[in-house]
C-alpha cells in the first residue's frame, strides 16, 4: 500500500503525521515501526494520527504511536502543536482553537498570531497509582511542598520528583545539563522497578526562577531534541519544589518552549513552534 504522510517537528522533536479523517489509520505495529525507522523508513520520534471525533465538543481524536516500538502511547505535547498546525494547513479546520481527545485526556490547542501554538496540557497528576510510581518502603525528602525520592541504587545522590502529564515523568536536577550523564542515568531510571510502566526522565538545570536548560530521555525513544510533556513536568516539579516561578522559558537542544503553571488545581500551558518539513508518500 502507498501511504501519504507529512513530516513535521516541534522544537526538533520530529513526527510523521497521518490523515485518518477520510479513512481510519489501520497500520500494523510492524508498519508503524517501518515508518519510524530513520534508515529504512521516514524516521520519527512519534507517529501522529488525526481522526474525526463523534464526541460532542471534541473536534478530533489525537492518536500517538512510538516511532521505535509502534506502540500507542498516552501523550505528546510537541506533537500536539504539530497536530494543530497540520489540521490548519490541510484545511481540516479553520478554527484557531480546537479540542482533541487523546487516550486519557482532552487537550485544547490554540494557534497564535505569530504561528506558534499554545496547548492546554491539563492538570498534572501526582497520585502515585496514577503515574504510576511504587513508593513502598521509600522515605522521601520534603522540599518546598513536594518530595524528592532517592534512587540511590541507580547512582549515589540521585533524587527524582515524580508526576504525570498524561504520561509518567521523573525529574532530576543537575548542575550542568550539557554534561549530565543522560546516556547512562536515562535508561537506568527509565526502566527502574519503581516505575512499572517505565518513565520519561528529565535532566533539569535551573538557570534562574524564570529559565531552565532541559534534556529528556524519553521512554522507548532515548534522548530527543525536545519533549513537551517533559518540559511541563520539569516546570511543575520546579514550582512545587520552590525553585521556579509560574512562567518559565525551557531551553532544549531543539528550541525554546514557554511553560506556565499557576499551581495546584490549574492546567499547564505550553507555547512553542510547530514546523512542516515536507510531504511525501511511502510504500508499506
Amino acid at each position: 500500500m502507498r501511504l501519504r504522510f507529512t513530516k513535521m517537528h516541534g522544537a526538533g522533536n520530529d513526527f510523521v503525521v497521518l490523515d485518518g479523517t477520510r479513512a481510519p489509520v489501520a497500520l500494523t505495529q510492524r508498519q508503524l515501526q517501518h515508518l519510524g525507522d530513520r534508515r529504512l523508513g521516514v524516521g520519527a520520534d512519534q507517529i501522529l494520527a488525526v481522526e474525526r471525533s463523534t464526541t460532542p465538543g471534541i473536534d478530533f481524536n489525537y492518536r500517538i504511536f512510538n516511532g521505535a516500538s509502534g506502540d500507542e502511547v498516552e501523550h505528546c505535547g510537541n506533537g500536539a502543536r504539530c497536530f494543530m498546525r497540520y489540521v490548519h494547513e490541510q484545511g481540516l479546520s479553520q478554527r484557531s482553537r480546537v479540542r482533541v481527545q487523546t487516550v486519557n485526556r482532552v487537550l485544547e490547542l490554540a494557534l497564535q498570531a505569530d504561528g506558534r501554538v499554545t496547548v492546554d496540557m491539563g492538570e498534572p497528576v501526582f497520585e502515585h497509582p496514577h503515574i504510576p510510581f511504587d513508593a513502598k518502603g521509600l522515605v522521601p525528602r520534603a522540599v518546598g511542598d513536594f518530595q524528592l525520592w532517592s534512587l540511590a541504587d541507580v547512582a549515589p545522590g540521585v533524587e527524582v520528583a515524580v508526576l504525570s502529564m498524561g504520561n509518567p515523568h521523573a525529574v532530576l536536577r543537575v548542575e550542568d545539563a550539557a554534561h549530565a550523564d543522560v546516556a547512562g542515568l536515562g535508561p537506568a531510571i527509565e526502566h527502574h522497578r519503581r516505575f512499572p510502566q517505565a518513565v520519561n526522565v528529565g535532566f533539569m538545570q535551573v538557570l534562574s526562577r524564570q529559565a531552565v536548560q532541559l534534556r529528556v530521555f524519553e521512554r522507548d525513544a532515548g534522548e530527543t531534541l525536545a519533549c513537551g510533556t517533559g518540559a511541563c513536568a520539569a516546570v511543575v516539579a520546579g514550582v512545587r519544589l520552590g525553585w521556579l516561578g509560574h512562567q518559565v522559558e525551557v531551553h532544549t537542544r531543539g528550541g525554546d518552549l514557554r511553560i506556565e503553571w499557576l499551581g495546584m488545581g490549574s492546567p499547564v500551558l505550553m507555547t512553542g513552534p510547530a514546523t512542516t518539513v515536507y510531504e511525501g508518500e511511502i510504500e508499506l
